[in-house]
């Protein structure tokens, strides 16, 4: 907002691409009015609501269809790195800079998401 590059700006930069990547919105969006940005959108629906915010072009096959695309195992994992990779987004772009976690932060959890991906598939 008119202060010098920071870390934190590109953190929450970052934090607002993962937003707008797994929800299919722009922070533009017409349906963010009267306070709501993409930001308090993500942060209300997690992690009961992940489905009704997440874009369904990552969730489905070309034919639209979700359930028999994935196993039960795969639903599963996919559902629960979806949360956290959201949280993370929601961390990223917290409003005050002191509140939003460090890129390490960041690192260190996406590394943990990829983890628990490759361990999953191999169950």
């Amino acid at each position: 907002m008119g202060l010098d590059p920071s870390t934190s700006g590109d953190v929450y930069s970052y934090g607002i691409l993962l937003l707008e990547l797994f929800t299919g919105k722009s922070p533009t969006d017409g349906m963010f009015i009267d306070g709501m940005n993409i930001h308090r959108y993500s942060k209300m629906a997690l992690p009961e609501r992940l489905m009704e915010i997440v874009d369904h072009k990552l969730v489905e096959n070309e034919e639209g269809a979700s359930e028999s695309f994935w196993t039960e195992l795969e639903r599963g994992k996919i559902h629960d790195c979806l949360i956290l990779i959201l949280k993370i987004g929601v961390a990223c772009s917290e409003e005050s800079p002191t509140e939003r976690v460090t890129i390490f932060d960041v690192a260190r959890e996406l590394h943990l998401i990829k983890k628990m991906l490759v361990d999953r598939t191999r169950e």
